[in-house]
């Protein structure tokens, strides 16, 4: 039996920042992005996944993460950290401009194969989480939500919210699928690191 490929995500390295749709990488190969509230963990699960923890810029003051940040992992796959939504202290205008970027960005990228939409366990489906989700049903894009901050919960309630979630979201194709995650335990970073691959290795 043929082991299934699998990629290394420790070799990913920062490749650039873009403001809008037009400064990105060349419309190519597969990415997949990492959205949620600013303060929803988004830097933190990304630093995990590549065990470097140098690699995206955590804060304590959310919504620092102003640009479309990407990281390749190879010369044709890259993991795209975009800016964070909620919290952030900036002027509205600022705000709109990001959100405005952020449509272009996942209306119109063509290589986009996934949204790995993270929310604190504590603090599940927003209002712009929702919206998200429900962009993504229009559009067929597979989300992959991650309820981070698993850890500051105890096991049982953290399933229970788990559940709750599952039962909360529209998801009548199947394009949705939802773990637990915690990047101070390492947990659920396989589950993750099998959604990744199924996205990025996917030729077809």
């Amino acid at each position: 039996m043929t082991a299934r490929p699998r990629l290394d995500y420790q070799q990913a390295a920062f490749l650039k920042s873009a403001p809008t749709l037009r400064e990105c990488p060349p419309d190519s190969g597969a990415e997949v992005a990492f959205a949620g509230r600013s303060n929803a963990g988004k830097s933190s699960a990304i630093n995990t996944l590549t065990d470097n923890h140098k690699l995206a810029r955590t804060s304590k003051t959310p919504g620092r993460t102003q640009l479309l940040n990407f990281f390749s992992l190879d010369e044709e796959r890259r993991l795209v950290d975009l800016p964070g939504y909620g919290f952030a202290k900036v002027p509205l205008a600022v705000k709109q401009a990001w959100q405005r970027h952020l449509e272009d960005y996942l209306s119109k990228r063509q290589c986009l194969r996934g949204l790995i939409l993270l929310m604190d366990i504590r603090h599940p489906l927003q209002p712009f989480d929702q919206q998200l989700l429900e962009w993504a049903q229009h559009s067929a894009m597979p989300v992959h939500i991650l309820l981070t901050k698993a850890d500051k919960l105890n096991f049982g309630n953290a399933k229970t919210a788990l559940l709750k979630v599952q039962k909360q979201i529209a998801n009548d194709d199947g394009r949705i699928s939802i773990q637990l995650f915690s990047a101070l335990h390492r947990t659920g970073l396989e589950q993750l690191q099998e959604q990744l691959d199924s996205w990025l290795l996917d030729t077809e």
